[in-house]
């Protein structure tokens, strides 16, 4: 279940990166937000502030779980990642997520050296994984993106089809981009075309192979990212996501894009 809420919450908080690219010339600050659904019900909100000075960019901000969702499970966490804009992708240097889920507290810290985790911090350290877990090899920390700046890329990049290598503190996997059609999109600030790209989840390590969790994943269809376009500054971000559950489809829609 934490890979499915990893997951969930990578398409929520990368949704905020919708701020200006590298070419703006002076320091630029957007905020963003974001509904999240489930099967019409609202379950959470985030709002986060994108800064970007030359080829630099941070991003801060926060999740909250609705009055709806608390009565199931309490989520409140911040999440904060900054790194440098390069050709066609945002590369972190530090990734940091706090968060408490019904009173119990977590927060992952990740630093990256050109695109390489450098270090990994996990507070509380995972338990015992058991026998079917399936270890991180050295290999699997090169060239990996963190699960928030991960989707969202530079005019002029390819944004799907794309794989994804994604690194998020415990486990790595990809995130298979397919091109599936071009639709409208609208929300306040923006009004365009998104191009809708399906997803493919493919667990790499870092999981154990018996997860009802990554077992769901990995054999989950019909999940969508929609992706649009900021003309003044030149960057594509995700406006809407569909993923279905077991218990009806989670929807994130941006509330705001631009403007």
């Amino acid at each position: 279940m934490a890979r499915v809420k990893m997951f969930l919450s990578g398409l929520v908080l990368a949704a905020a990166m919708a701020g200006p690219q590298h070419a703006m010339a002076e320091p630029v600050q957007v905020r963003t937000d974001y509904k999240v659904s489930l099967v019409g019900f609202p379950v959470a909100s985030a709002n986060f502030i994108t800064q970007v000075d030359g080829t630099s960019y941070r991003i801060t901000g926060d999740l909250r779980s609705s009055a709806f969702s608390d009565l199931f499970s309490k989520v409140r966490g911040n999440a904060n990642v900054s790194g440098k804009v390069t050709g066609d992708k945002l590369e972190a240097s530090k990734f940091l997520v706090d968060y408490t889920s019904d009173k119990k507290k977590h927060r992952t810290e990740i630093t990256f050296r050109n695109g390489d985790v450098h270090s990994t911090v996990n507070e509380p350290e995972p338990k015992d994984r058991g026998s079917d877990w399936v270890p991180l090899l050295e290999g699997d920390l090169r060239k990996v993106l963190d699960p928030l700046s991960g989707l969202v890329f530079p005019a002029g990049s390819a944004v799907c089809p794309r794989s994804l290598p994604i690194f998020d503190g415990e486990a790595r996997a990809t995130l298979h981009l397919t091109p599936k059609s071009i639709r409208p999109f609208s929300t306040r600030g923006f009004k365009g075309d998104a191009i809708v790209c399906s997803v493919r989840f493919e667990p790499n390590s870092g999981y154990r192979k018996n997860s009802s969790g990554i077992r769901y994943l990995r054999e989950l269809k019909g999940a969508e990212v929609w992706f649009a376009k900021n003309d003044a500054v030149g960057l594509y971000a995700p406006v809407y996501a569909k993923v279905p559950t077991k218990i009806g489809k989670v929807i994130v829609a941006a509330t705001k894009f631009g403007g």
